[in-house]
């Protein structure tokens, strides 16, 4: 798994989608787009790719493509069109760009890395780890009690991931 931070700049979002579509099905990859300000940290992303594999694996995915099913776990959410939201907006948005290869070619992923970065709308920036902790309080509904035992947000997310394999 490569990840991308950057900050993702696009009027038209679906063809945004498009081309990152394009880039997976030529280099036979992964690639998914997120809004950073709902990822917590790497191992957040790392966990989510090793769910979304061992789901195609085990063939109990939810989606039909690895890409969406790598948001599903990302997001905690069993519903696409309630994971989308944790995708990039229209407009300026911190992001972080998934691109994975299941059968572990690291020069597909490479490859397919320079090719989302030499998009127009991909400007490189640090994102990762830089997350709105109201945001992702309120996504992964993570309470003050849970809080309060001393676990920190990017455990408390990483067991909410961890979790739609249980509520399947």
């Amino acid at each position: 798994m490569e990840v991308i931070e950057a900050t993702v700049t696009v009027a038209d979002l679906d063809g945004f989608v498009a081309q990152l579509r394009e880039i997976a099905d030529e280099h036979s990859v992964a690639v998914q787009a997120l809004d950073a300000r709902y990822v917590v940290d790497r191992e957040h992303l790392q966990r989510a790719v090793e769910l979304a594999d061992q789901a195609f694996e085990r063939d109990d995915n939810i989606a039909d493509d690895r890409s969406v099913e790598i948001l599903l776990y990302a997001a905690g959410k069993r519903q696409i069109n309630r994971a989308l939201e944790l995708g990039v907006e229209p407009g300026g948005c911190p992001a972080v760009i998934v691109v994975h290869d299941p059968d572990g070619s690291v020069d597909c992923e490479r490859a397919a890395v320079e090719a989302v970065r030499s998009l127009p709308a991909v400007e490189p920036a640090d994102t990762l780890g830089d997350y709105d902790e109201r945001r992702v309080r309120d996504w992964f509904e993570v309470t003050d009690a849970e809080l309060e035992t001393g676990a920190a947000l990017p455990a408390l997310v990483r067991e909410r991931v961890a979790l739609l394999v249980v509520e399947k």
